[in-house]
């Protein structure tokens, strides 16, 4: 192997030679997001229309068994409709053969709303497939760089990327720091950080490096890529069922079946009244009562689903992680860059008895000019503003740094025989080697109090005051939790503060709980405990740590920016990393499962008003006194049928651009949600058929579409 200085060569003469990338034929996308599908467009629909004729085969269409049922029934009519052509019943040939028109496009309707599900799916992985890098490597071998095509990488292999290179496959950065330009994954124009040794090592195949330079070690073979993983979740997003959905598909099925043996039991029945009625209208009746318009709407609400999860840049590897997503009831949210804004800033110098509050600015600045933490850079740029104390430069050998580090818990400079040190309280304690005096005790005790940070700062052994830093609350995001709060969602903030710090910040955020001193083991611990008390729990991760969490939280969302461990443990991708992204998947969650109940309300509703329509009309000639129930006031018997039938067909289509969109979602409680889907698509699902069969049978009879006469 190279020394990393003859490597650095090396690569810098390749790069010079290297062609760029080109990336699925065409260039990667290089700004904005992803452009948004208009729900119409018009390749989405040609390819829409050809997919409702295609699963009219019957292998296709068995999955759903309500639509499976109402292409039978479409055969049984249209073999009806030639068989009454051939023996010279012209009028109820016409009757039969529009019957068998609607029940068809009844089926295509259905189809048709699946397809255009599946199809914004297929396009995002279209897309993607779009965005596959067709590029070459600089593996390190013994013998230094060897350039090799990216489809030969395996496991293992480390590779060298440098500005203006397309990172060959999925990995870990091991050395370096660089700009990558993620936008052909994530949409996003802005550049990110990735860097070895922390929680953004993981780098993505496909993406770009903007600066500097890293090796790489890949981490995924052929096929196994994250690109690869997400086109192929995204294809079988067309199809995961859901297990409530699976669990009204059954119930759906089942309604169905008794639905079918109540139709069979009805032609002896009629029999024996001396009532004529036809297969074509046992048929027709069939299909009122059957609930066609969940059961065609059912794949399309859970697609769509997926698809507006995708639309927020998250990726679901489960449908069950979906479903959860709207059932969750906990949520566990990290402080640091999900309720605060994560950088800490000196608020103000405090100074110990008998110390000038000038001198402990002073002294807090030059312990932080080495200090290139935000909250380092903050105490310089307090000490400029309150006191013009300017940056120094110092020569070779003229100050010696101290750098901060997980074990002292302090940084410092030594200065003209001078030491000073600021850090956390207890560090600082030690090195002076007694307790502050207790005024300075009590500033301490008062900033953790009110949800900040308290560092010491000491010169010479002696303790010259605090600094308080303060960790800003996001704006707005108050006002989310109360939201949540109001869904029945308790939120838990998870902090490695101390539990004083932890609770007053938790007082001002508005969180429900928290859980102070976070360490992976407590929660783990903690997450098993909610769910061991019968709480669905959603918690967002990044780092290797809270891997443990995450695998045990029924809704995982894993930054794309993190570590592989956290992206394995997860069940959710925020192509995003956006920590507060959690509370937008569960509206998403609650979206889906409150559609697929409004639609479901509807849809009952909506057969109740058919099975007024039809009943009535099949049996009115053998009893009169069924006239009463002829609310509705529709021309004859014929035409109340084919109006039913041709409202059952619209209807589908008319509910496709609720089902792709969902249903709005408003924070508020179950109980409220309930009394507003019964009152909208309950009352709807009466009053629009009502009228709706009404002003259909009035266009029948005045276009004379029925005529019984042979």
């Amino acid at each position: 192997m190279t020394s990393n200085g003859s490597r650095g060569r090396e690569v810098q003469t390749i790069r010079d030679r290297t062609p760029s990338a080109r990336v699925g034929g065409s260039a990667a996308p290089s700004g904005g997001r992803r452009r948004a599908m208009s729900m119409w467009d018009r390749d989405l629909v040609r390819r829409a229309l050809r997919e409702s004729v295609r699963k009219l085969d019957p292998r296709v269409l068995a999955h759903n068994p309500v639509m499976f049922v109402v292409e039978i029934g479409s055969l049984f009519t249209t073999v009806d409709t030639f068989r009454y052509l051939a023996e010279g019943k012209g009028g109820t040939a016409s009757f039969t053969g529009q019957i068998s028109i609607w029940l068809w496009l009844t089926v295509l309707f259905a189809n048709f709303a699946e397809a255009m599900a599946e199809g914004r799916g297929q396009a995002q992985a279209d897309e993607l497939r779009r965005t596959r890098t067709e590029t070459e490597a600089y593996k390190e071998t013994p013998d230094g760089i060897e350039t090799v095509p990216a489809t030969s990488l395996v496991k293992g292999d480390i590779v060298v990327v440098e500005a203006g290179q397309i990172i060959p496959g999925d990995g870990e950065v091991i050395e370096g720091i660089a700009s990558v330009d993620e936008s052909a994954i994530t949409g996003e124009s802005a550049p990110v950080i990735r860097e070895s040794g922390g929680d953004r090592s993981a780098v993505t195949g496909g993406t770009k490096v903007l600066s500097d330079r890293i090796r790489v070690r890949i981490t995924a073979g052929r096929g196994e890529s994250f690109l690869d993983r997400m086109i192929a979740l995204i294809e079988a997003g067309v199809r995961q069922k859901t297990p409530n959905e699976i669990a009204l598909a059954l119930l759906l099925a089942g309604l169905t079946m008794i639905f079918l043996v109540v139709v069979l039991t009805l032609a002896p029945m009629a029999a024996y009244s001396k009532a004529v009625v036809s297969v074509t209208i046992l048929i027709a009746l069939l299909v009122a009562l059957i609930p066609t318009t969940i059961g065609g709407l059912l794949s399309a609400i859970g697609i769509s689903g997926m698809n507006r999860l995708l639309d927020h840049n998250v990726l679901a590897l489960s449908g069950r992680a979906v479903e959860a997503a709207g059932d969750v009831n906990v949520i566990m949210l990290d402080k640091t860059g999900t309720l605060t804004m994560g950088n800490r800033q000196a608020a103000e110098f405090i100074p110990a008895p008998g110390v000038e509050e000038r001198e402990l600015a002073e002294a807090a600045q030059l312990s932080s000019l080495a200090d290139e933490t935000p909250e380092g850079r903050s105490v310089v740029v307090l000490a400029k503003e309150r006191f013009g104390i300017r940056e120094r430069s110092f020569g070779t050998g003229e100050a010696e740094f101290v750098p901060f580090t997980a074990q002292t818990r302090m940084s410092g400079v030594d200065l003209d025989g001078r030491q000073i040190r600021k850090g956390a309280a207890d560090a600082v304690a030690r090195w002076t080697g007694a307790d502050p005096v207790p005024e300075v005790a009590a500033e301490v005790d008062r900033v953790s109090r009110s949800g900040g940070t308290p560092l010491l700062v000491a010169e010479d052994r002696r303790v010259l005051g605090v600094v308080h830093l303060k960790d800003v609350v996001k704006e707005g995001i108050q006002a989310r939790l109360a939201g949540l709060r109001a869904a029945g969602i308790k939120t838990v903030m998870i902090t490695g503060d101390n539990p004083v710090t932890a609770a007053a910040i938790a007082k001002e955020v508005g969180v429900d709980d928290f859980l102070a001193q976070a360490t992976p083991e407590r929660k783990m611990d903690y997450v098993k405990l909610v769910r061991a008390e019968g709480y669905m729990v959603g918690m967002v991760g990044d780092g290797t740590n809270d891997a443990p969490a995450l695998a045990n939280a029924d809704v995982a969302v894993a930054m794309n920016t993190g570590t592989m461990a956290a992206r394995e443990a997860g069940n959710m991708i925020d192509l995003d990393s956006n920590p507060t992204k959690l509370i937008e998947i569960v509206e998403v969650g609650k979206q889906i499962l409150i559609t697929r109940g409004a639609l479901t309300t509807f849809s009952v509703a909506d057969d109740a008003v058919k099975y007024l329509a039809i009943i009535p009309a099949m049996f009115v000639v053998a009893y009169p006194g069924l006239e009463a129930l002829n609310i509705m006031r529709l021309t004859s018997p014929e035409t109340a049928i084919l109006s039913a039938i041709i409202f059952n067909a619209l209807i589908i289509p008319a509910l496709i651009p609720l089902a792709l969109r969902g249903v709005r979602y408003k924070v508020t409680s179950a109980v409220a949600i309930l009394r507003r889907n019964l009152l909208i698509y309950g009352f709807g699902g009466l009053v629009i058929p009502f009228a709706g069969i009404k002003v259909l049978d009035l266009i029948v009879t005045a276009l004379h579409l029925v005529s019984l006469r042979p």
